[in-house]
């Protein structure tokens, strides 16, 4: 369509401009962060200075075989596509939002026919005639946005998406966590079960040396049936460590997309594992390194535009429209300023009765936005009980290593004195026989108590948030309330 001269436009223009322009009231309130408390310290303080996880945490822990799975699972994770995908559905309707806040502009362009019959010109008879009539035209309409719905609705969009991409690192951080401890108990498993088939092992040449003995009449039938029992109850313990090793692999695969007879994993076991040293600040930094609480809020702030929304439903509307077009019966002729038709309008609707619905709906977002001021709470008191628990669990953890360090140490001292006496004939059957069971289950509950603590370290990294935090321009919470409990204390 040809483009009109400015001065057959300018009345148009100084409209929509205009209209543009007026937006400027809203019945609704700012958004307000909700009051929380916090502690100003940990309750179970940090045995070194603040080190928060970097974004590649799982690195700190030296396994290759961790870090491939875990980018793996970055490309392959269902969840994490899902919510990739749920981040752009949100932005879209964002988009859509956002076209009210602009005019529409429409362009069209017809033709018309119109038959008829008459009397001919010569007065002998009827004559048929045909008319044809073109048209095109421009229409451009705009809704004024006085009180703040449009924009409203295109902040709740927003906020919305911003909440989609905080559960899309909730989800990821969270896949991390779930391959980081799938990967430490596969490895764990695997040192249960070389530990249990040492065992059996050494239960087996124990069961030799006693049959040696019972030949040469040095020991009794009794003394094998013992040993025997212990061996055999040895041998037992293999099959269900197989098992779980076959499961942990499944539950990988799942984690990061592929089948499960396509996943190997490498050779590796606890003790190649580095434990890193991971240690919060202030509590109060760490709700800028949730996402789970940034994505609270974002609903709230969503939740809030959404009342805004619902009171404006209660004013008028206001529409602006304008037409813009041509019309001739000759195409040649159709963009000629003789054959110029414009118009505009304007409306205004004022709700008067609906059934106490538009009522309805602002009570209705009322109770939404109360709801979620509870969850985004709990969710920040949700956010420091994690850390504490993380951080009680992994000083406990790490004293339990240590102390069952001492126990395999001590125990394996008696195990091998007692086998000398007993080949001496020293002693009897039954303390070789306790001294050994005491040796195989502290070596099995060593290993158990390493991958605790190693598990509890990917707690405590999760706890903080995985590395992720906003920017710090969007840091301050300026409504948090430090408790007058901030003595630090052990539970």
């Amino acid at each position: 369509m040809t483009s009109l001269p400015l001065s057959q436009m300018s009345t148009v223009t100084a409209a929509l401009v205009l209209a543009t322009g007026l937006g400027a009231c809203s019945v609704g309130e700012d958004y307000q962060r909700p009051e929380t408390a916090a502690p100003a310290t940990w309750a179970t303080a940090p045995d070194q200075a603040a080190a928060w996880p970097t974004s590649d945490w799982w690195r700190q822990f030296g396994s290759a075989t961790l870090t491939a799975l875990i980018e793996q699972a970055k490309r392959n994770n269902f969840d994490l596509a899902a919510a990739i995908a749920r981040v752009r559905q949100a932005d879209a309707q964002a988009r859509i939002a956002g076209a009210p806040l602009v005019p529409s502009l429409d362009v069209g362009a017809g033709t018309s026919q119109q038959h008829g019959t008459g009397t001919s010109s010569s007065g002998s008879g009827k004559s048929a005639s045909t008319t044809t009539a073109y048209s095109t035209e421009l229409t451009a309409s705009y809704e004024l946005d006085f009180w703040g719905k449009n924009a409203a609705a295109l902040a709740s969009a927003e906020a919305t998406a911003q909440a989609s991409r905080f559960d899309r690192e909730t989800v990821a951080l969270t896949i991390q966590a779930s391959v980081a401890n799938a990967v430490f108990d596969l490895l764990g498993t695997q040192d249960r079960l070389r530990v249990a088939r040492s065992n059996v092992k050494n239960a087996e040449d124990v069961l030799a040396a006693i049959q040696d003995r019972l030949h040469f009449g040095t020991a009794t039938s009794l003394d094998l049936a013992q040993q025997e029992s212990v061996t055999a109850g040895l041998r037992a313990t293999v099959p269900p460590l197989e098992q779980q090793i076959r499961q942990d692999i499944n539950t990988l695969a799942l984690l990061v997309g592929q089948l499960p007879e396509k996943l190997t994993i490498q050779g590796e076991g606890l003790a190649s594992i580095t434990v890193p040293r991971v240690a919060p600040g202030l509590p109060s930094d760490l709700l800028a390194r949730r996402p789970d609480v940034q994505n609270a809020e974002a609903q709230l702030i969503a939740a809030n535009a959404d009342m805004t929304t619902a009171k404006a439903a209660l004013f008028p509307d206001v529409k602006l429209t304008a037409e813009v077009g041509f019309e001739s019966l000759a195409l040649t002729a159709l963009l000629h300023g003789s054959n110029l038709l414009y118009s505009m309008a304007a409306s205004a609707t004022q709700p008067i009765f609906h059934g106490d619905a538009l009522r309805g709906g602002i009570e209705l977002k009322q109770g939404r936005y109360d709801e979620l001021v509870q969850n985004y709470r709990k969710a920040v008191l949700s956010a420091f009980t994690d850390t504490e628990n993380a951080l009680i669990t992994t000083r406990k953890t790490a004293e339990e290593e240590e102390a069952q360090k001492q126990v395999v140490a001590t125990a394996q001292k008696a195990f091998e004195i007692s086998k000398a006496q007993f080949n001496a004939g020293l002693v009897d059957i039954t303390t070789l026989l306790n001294t050994q069971k005491t040796l195989f289950s502290a070596e099995d509950a060593l290993v158990q108590a390493k991958l605790g603590h190693i598990q509890a370290v990917v707690g405590l990294f999760k706890s903080l948030g995985g590395g992720w935090s906003v920017p710090p321009e969007n840091r301050p919470h300026p409504t948090l309330r430090r408790t007058a409990d901030a003595t630090p204390h052990e539970p």
